[in-house]
């Protein structure tokens, strides 16, 4: 299939599909034109680097763990994929969705805080503002 046939099929531009070509993500054949062409499994391929990119791994990461990965949603990484230089990527990676769990937490804690001193000030407001009758 052509590069606009795999876009309608995955939802994703055609700009973005040659960057994931760019960063050797996808690897099309070319026909005698000179058109990418690429096989049915790169719909598959296609979602599963959408996937890992939400989850917000880099194309480094991506690039290292792809050709050991099942189908989208899931990660079985081959035990062969993990040389020295993957887990160092990989314990980078870790760390660096650890720090923004905490940072996230954080956010949040701050917020609820935020949230239930401001409920509790609009309580008190509310029993002290009780109006006589007739006055609205």
């Amino acid at each position: 299939m052509k590069i606009g046939e795999l876009s309608r099929r995955t939802g994703v531009p055609t700009r973005m599909l040659r960057y994931y070509e760019e960063q050797n993500l996808l690897n099309p054949a070319r026909g005698e034109n000179g058109y990418r062409e690429y096989g049915v499994e790169a719909v598959q391929c296609v979602q599963q680097i959408r996937g890992l990119l939400d989850s917000g791994l880099t194309t480094e990461i991506i690039r290292a763990i792809l050709p050991f990965l099942s189908a989208p949603g899931e990660i079985h990484l081959h035990p062969a994929c993990l040389t020295p230089e993957t887990a160092v990527l990989l314990s980078d990676e870790i760390d660096r969705i650890q720090s923004r769990i905490d940072c996230l937490s954080r956010n949040r804690d701050a917020l609820r805080a935020y949230l239930e001193a401001v409920s509790s000030d609009r309580q008190q407001g509310m029993a002290g503002s009780a109006r006589p009758e007739g006055v609205s």
